[in-house]
């Protein structure tokens, strides 16, 4: 155990008292509305939120339950979690009742904090479970309603590396997502390799566009801006068509971004513009060459793909600034240990596709392990490497290009989707016996859920009925784009689904509620 690794709350007391006059956060609400403050001014703010999260309850090992957009309320949330030793919880603010129930059951929050345009869906997933709920406009840029007499946390000591930071829900392979435990060690480490990673110094601005619930904006923009000193331009949410205006508004110097909000700033139509300040922007997932070469004469510079997980905590792969190219994830990040290994465990010669593998140590480098799962936890180690079901092959020159996923996860527009979780709900439907999920190529979200179902004997649902069951159980990425009604699902002699049987055929791109029809027949 290395008592002396920096924690994250260390990296924010340093930038404070290091930086503590230049800028910190400049916050653009849903209205155009701009605040500011320095790292002195929002810490002021960071120590009334301890103190009220305080005198609700909350103390070390503590979690606070986050269900909140982008906002001043998050990030002072989040930091002062940290600061008491307490750990935030962050769910998707679009979530259904249903599945923040699932979240408070498995984390039992002292204090939940939501929208108060959203306190009806918090209330009733927190019903019976005994969480405070604390409802907040997320354009306050105030915060009373949070706020606490700071005498109260004179006393609360310091974090120690090894203490939980966080918790993330990230989709797996099973009907329950995994909870992603991570250290105050962990985030202290992805600030200083990604700072690192992109040269950031106290005088860059990060521009944050995606959600604060979701690592990269953790991650890769606020966390590295803390260990760098650097100042955030927080937006409340992604605007395609208010992207550019917004980095040259805010003179944002670095960005972050996955390929599919890209795709959607090039559908916007996007002008070039002479008075941007990009010199770096990070993007997740593949985008064509030409894509590539158009979003660089927008940008004023050459994107750089990453690859990394909730698990890998930094991204452990990144394109080299002095030669990002969109058709690799580029070279292991410095600071990190990464490999391809074969399907007996031993490094792949180049050119030969295995699975990566991360090493490090957990708690530190990596993840801490999931949720109250430690035969999952095991089982995703081998030999000191994390493995993480993803399959690439390395070129001679040391560059790593993308071979696909294990598992049934999709990636829409960025986010890791479970298909098993999916049709978990869909087999919930009281008209379905099974159902089946798979990844449709898009062009704006690179792939998207596509539902296969067989209705019981007798049934026939129809498709609104199912896109409406969906709506009411699972957030917008999860939900199935089209639904396919079949009389059975094809199988192997064993009973498992033959999953690349299912294709999109024209014969199939409508479903027929009267005549369902098996794969490939006309009905």
């Amino acid at each position: 155990m290395n008592r002396f690794a920096p924690t994250f709350s260390d990296r924010w007391l340093q930038a404070v008292q290091t930086v503590g006059h230049r800028p910190f956060l400049i916050w653009e609400d849903a209205e155009g509305n701009v605040s500011s403050w320095t790292y002195e001014g929002f810490d002021a703010l960071v120590a009334r939120t301890a103190a009220g999260l305080v005198r609700r309850g909350v103390g070390p090992g503590d979690c606070v339950h986050l269900v909140l957009r982008n906002s001043p309320a998050f990030v002072a949330l989040w930091l002062a979690t940290c600061r008491i030793g307490a750990w935030m919880l962050p769910s998707d603010p679009m979530s259904t009742p249903a599945e923040l129930r699932i979240h408070l059951a498995r984390t039992s929050p002292t204090v939940g904090v939501c929208a108060t345009g959203r306190q009806e869906t918090y209330l009733t997933a927190a019903e019976g479970t005994g969480v405070e709920v604390v409802a907040v406009d997320e354009a306050d840029t105030t915060l009373e309603v949070l706020a606490g007499p700071v005498a109260d946390i004179v006393d609360v000591g310091r974090p120690r590396p090894r203490d939980r930071a966080a918790v993330m829900f990230t989709s797996g392979t099973t009907s329950s997502p995994k909870g992603v435990v991570l250290t105050q060690a962990n985030y202290a480490f992805a600030g200083d390799v990604m700072a690192a990673a992109a040269a950031l110094n106290r005088y860059h601005r990060q521009l944050v566009v995606l959600p604060l619930f979701h690592a990269n904006a953790q991650y890769y923009s606020f966390a590295s801006a803390i260990s760098a000193g650097a100042s955030v331009a927080l937006m409340a949410a992604f605007s395609a068509s208010g992207f550019l205006a917004q980095a040259a508004r805010h003179r944002a110097t670095h960005a972050s971004l996955f390929a599919a909000p890209m795709r959607m700033i090039l559908a916007r139509g996007a002008h070039l513009r002479d008075d941007l300040s990009l010199i770096h922007c990070w993007y997740a997932q593949n985008i064509t060459s030409e894509q590539y070469e158009e979003l660089s004469l927008l940008l004023g510079c050459r994107p750089r793909q990453l690859y990394g997980m909730t698990e890998t905590v930094p991204a452990v792969l990144t394109s080299r600034d002095i030669d990002p190219r969109p058709d690799t994830m580029g070279h292991p990040t410095l600071g990190c240990r990464v490999e391809i290994h074969d399907s007996a465990g031993l490094p792949a010669p180049p050119d030969e596709t295995g699975q990566i593998v991360v090493g490090g140590r957990p708690g530190y480098e990596l993840f801490d392990g999931y949720l109250d799962d430690p035969e999952t936890t095991a089982a995703s180690f081998s030999g000191g490497w994390f493995l993480t079901g993803d399959r690439a092959w390395m070129d001679s020159a040391g560059h790593f290009h993308f071979a696909g996923r294990s598992g049934d996860v999709l990636k829409v527009a960025g986010e890791n989707v479970s298909v098993v979780e999916v049709e978990s709900v869909l087999a919930q439907h009281p008209d379905i016996l099974e159902a089946a999920v798979i990844g449709a190529p898009d062009d704006i979200r690179d792939e998207v859920p596509v539902a296969f179902v067989v209705p019981r004997p007798g049934r026939a649902p129809r498709e609104d009925s199912l896109a409406s069951w969906c709506e009411e159980r699972l957030a917008p990425a999860k939900r199935p784009r089209r639904f396919h009604l079949l009389t059975e699902l094809p199988r192997t002699s064993v009973g498992k689904i033959r999953k690349f049987l299912l294709t999109e055929s024209p014969d199939t791109s409508r479903p027929d509620h009267t005549n369902p029809a098996k794969p490939g027949a006309r009905p």
